[in-house]
C-alpha cells in the first residue's frame, strides 16, 4: 500500500498481517481524491474516515494537508496501526483515531464535517443506515459530502441524497449530499 500524492507521496505503508481489512486500491483512491480535490481545499476541511481499516484514506488526507481528521474503526489492531503510522508522520494534534463502532460513533458526534468517507466491509454495507444517521444528525456542512465505498454490484442510487456514483472496476464510490 502506498500514498498516492502530497507531502508523503510514494511512501509505502506496510500494515501487519492478519488485519481484517480490504484496502482501497491505488486506482480507486486516485479517482476518489481527484474528485474530492476538485471540490475541496484539504487544509480547510473537517474529515472523518469511517471503517478506516489500515488508514489508507486517512494517510492520503493528511499527506494532502488535512489537519482536522478522525479515523474510526472498531478493531483495536487497526486503530493502533493507524495511530503508530500517524505518529511517524508527525500528524497535527487535531488528527486522531477512535476505536468505536461507526454507527455508535456517529450517534455521539456534533457536526458539521465537510467530508465523511465510509469504507464498510462489503458484506455488511449499511449504506441506508449511514446516510440516515448522517443526515438526521446534520453531520455534514452545507457543501459537505458523504462518500460510501461499495462493491460495484450494489446500487445505492435509490437512497436519499444520492448525487452520483463513480465506478473503478469492482469498487464504486457513491456520493451523497444533504
Amino acid at each position: 500500500m502506498r500514498i498516492i500524492s502530497g507531502k508523503f507521496r510514494s511512501r509505502l505503508i506496510k500494515p501487519p498481517k492478519g488485519l481484517p481489512v480490504r484496502p482501497t486500491t491505488d486506482f480507486a483512491k486516485t479517482g476518489l481524491f481527484n474528485i474530492l480535490a476538485s471540490r475541496f481545499n484539504f487544509s480547510n476541511v473537517r474529515v472523518a474516515d469511517l471503517y478506516a481499516g489500515t488508514g489508507s484514506l486517512s494517510y492520503e488526507f493528511v499527506s494532502r494537508g488535512c489537519e482536522q481528521l478522525v479515523s474510526v474503526d472498531r478493531n483495536p489492531d487497526c486503530v493502533r496501526f493507524i495511530r503508530q503510522t500517524m505518529h511517524g508522520f508527525n500528524a497535527p494534534k487535531s488528527v486522531f483515531q477512535s476505536q468505536s463502532d461507526v454507527l455508535v460513533w456517529l450517534d455521539a458526534q456534533q457536526g458539521p464535517f465537510d467530508i465523511l468517507v465510509a469504507d464498510p466491509p462489503f458484506a455488511e454495507t449499511p449504506a441506508e443506515e449511514l446516510v440516515n444517521r448522517v443526515f438526521n444528525k446534520g453531520l455534514l456542512s452545507q457543501d459537505g459530502v458523504l462518500v460510501i465505498e461499495h462493491a460495484s454490484t450494489n446500487d445505492l442510487s435509490t437512497i436519499q441524497g444520492h448525487n452520483e456514483t463513480r465506478r473503478y472496476g469492482s469498487v464504486s464510490f457513491s456520493f451523497f449530499n444533504p
